[in-house]
């Protein structure tokens, strides 16, 4: 069986394929020898931003190929602002960001990857999730009462049922590279210190207020176990068409500037090609131009 593409690139932050990643070795601030001032974090992001959105133009000319971003993370990690700030210069006409909440019942009707699968992005496109069916293997795994819901005609002991569904996520991820599709995902990797003083943050500036919610408590009394459940997450289907990154997310700007390197380099590497066109069509061009000029 021939194997998938392989879209990695190199990075400190890449999860090798050999199952050997520990989270609790992982540092959620970068090391002190790829730390940079903010003022060049914010240098370097807005560079890598520029060149995002000009690869970006070919991508959507070239339409062979598409791009998915899968962010994982714990509550207040920052997703949301390091999607933002990576695609700020992005055509939206080439982009779609989708947000994965709580399974719907016409969700629950399907099996776990239909809900994403319906949201892929198209040849030329960039797609990013939010979340994404990983929380099939992480909420899921911590919280299992949440299997209730979904009406599994059959429902094996739980460690079975989760090697089933990596198994599931890995053949899912190698069928879409394989036919064009560049998956990057990226866990942003918060300390549970900087999560309480992000959350506290959230209860003492009012105009973040309506960003806490309750259950962000419940899952942070889960710390341990969502770790573990990243663990075995990671370890389980990074591979060389659909790898992981453990991105350091104690720093928001340096977070930010690494995800937008990956992303940018990631581009680089896809052979995007301007279209050519065929020898009549160019003939037009110049007939075109005559009539313009005319």
């Amino acid at each position: 069986m021939s194997e998938a593409p392989e879209h990695a690139v190199d990075s400190p932050y890449l999860v090798s394929y050999d199952g050997e990643l520990r989270v609790s070795k992982l540092d959620t601030r970068a090391s002190k020898k790829l730390q940079l001032d903010k003022s060049a974090r914010e240098a370097g992001l807005r560079e890598h931003v520029e060149a995002i959105s000009d690869l970006q133009k070919q991508l959507f000319a070239d339409r062979r190929y598409s791009l998915l971003l899968v962010f994982q993370a714990m509550d207040a990690a920052g997703k949301d602002s390091t999607i933002r700030a990576v695609l700020t210069g992005v055509n939206p006409a080439g982009c779609e960001v989708h947000a994965f909440k709580r399974p719907t019942e016409e969700e629950l009707d399907h099996d776990f990857l239909w809900r994403t699968s319906e949201r892929l992005p198209r040849r030329g496109s960039i797609g990013v999730f939010n979340r994404s069916y990983y929380e099939e293997v992480l909420a899921v795994r911590v919280s299992p009462q949440f299997l209730d819901a979904q009406r599994l005609p059959q429902r094996p002991a739980l460690d079975e049922l989760f090697e089933q569904r990596y198994a599931s996520i890995r053949d899912h991820e190698r069928h879409l590279a394989r036919n064009g599709t560049v998956i990057i995902k990226f866990w942003l990797n918060v300390s549970a210190e900087e999560q309480r003083q992000r959350l506290l943050s959230r209860l003492d500036e009012p105009e973040k207020n309506w960003k806490f919610e309750s259950a962000d408590l419940l899952v942070r009394e889960h710390w341990k176990d969502y770790q573990q459940a990243y663990e075995h997450a990671l370890n389980q289907t990074s591979r060389p068409w659909a790898p992981w990154y453990a991105i350091p997310a104690d720093s928001k700007s340096y977070m930010r500037m690494a995800v937008a390197d990956i992303v940018r380099r990631t581009l680089e590497r896809m052979d995007l090609r301007w279209p050519e066109l065929a020898a009549e069509e160019k003939e037009q061009l110049g007939e075109m131009r005559r009539r313009l000029q005319a």
